[in-house]
């Protein structure tokens, strides 16, 4: 009786600890054991180094440059890719037809790395945000695509067939009917090929092009600066939560608590 009253007290305990609370005390452990062990190596720094780091990132501006260089090149891949996506996904979603027809060429280059387009992107655009964007636009397309694609054949087939017999034409149903629908289910599809593009973006920056967050992480590993790797590193980590967070309260929002839920 006695031990089902304290892990209960336990686990309510355990249930009002902040989340932020593992990561720091993990930071506190590192910090606290590579003091004690007196640890030195080229490749590592002391969470408060890399503390200090970011805040010297953050006070003379370097890290909002790098993050607008890559957000800058998201911001124009994603709609690009992103929209050709979600037509075609619609198109695919609405005409099993064309879906048969489509499918061997998208089980074909699917598979391609969006990486393995870097040579071809360089010959195109040389390099910049358009080179890069070009990349993620390409690494966005396909889950855009398939993801849209299956949001709309989901769709209660009943609604199209009541939007058929009032005579509404293709464009009308899939406004009024498979769109509307489907949606909560293609902004998933929005959040998850965002983080497709932050990955594709910084990965790109670290193999061909000078710019952006995953240069400027290259870079300091390169020069022997652990501390500052590690606190661009440490803001790629929030950049990404700060926009996952971001398109899950906006889901929320639109969509309501349940299908946010199922979001996160």
């Amino acid at each position: 009786m006695f031990c089902s009253i304290m892990s209960r007290r336990l686990i309510d305990l355990l249930n009002t600890l902040p989340a932020w609370l593992v990561p720091l005390s993990l930071l506190v452990a590192v910090e606290i054991a590579m003091r004690g062990s007196g640890i030195e190596s080229d490749g590592l720094a002391l969470p408060s180094q890399v503390a200090i780091a970011l805040a010297g990132l953050i006070a003379d501006g370097e890290i909002f440059l790098r993050t607008a260089e890559t957000i800058g090149a998201i911001a124009v891949g994603v709609p690009v890719g992103g929209t050709v996506g979600l037509l075609l996904g619609v198109w695919l979603g609405l005409s099993p037809k064309a879906a048969q027809l489509a499918s061997l060429s998208i089980e074909l280059f699917r598979p391609i790395p969006p990486v393995a387009i870097i040579p071809l992107t360089l010959l195109i655009y040389g390099l910049g945000i358009r080179m890069e964007a070009a990349i993620v636009a390409f690494a966005c397309f396909w889950p855009m695509l398939l993801l849209t694609r299956d949001a709309v054949r989901s769709v209660e087939p009943r609604l199209i067939e009541v939007a058929r017999m009032l005579g509404l034409s293709r464009a009308r149903q899939i406004a009024t009917i498979a769109i509307p629908a489907a949606l909560p289910r293609i902004f998933t599809a929005l959040r998850l090929t965002l983080g497709i593009a932050l990955i594709v973006a910084v990965t790109t920056e670290i193999t061909a092009n000078p710019i952006g967050l995953g240069y400027a992480i290259i870079s300091a590993g390169l020069s022997l600066r652990p501390e500052a790797m590690y606190a661009f590193l440490v803001w790629l980590a929030v950049l990404g939560w700060l926009l996952n967070a971001g398109l899950i309260a906006l889901h929320r929002r639109l969509f309501g608590a349940a299908h946010g839920e199922v979001a996160a």
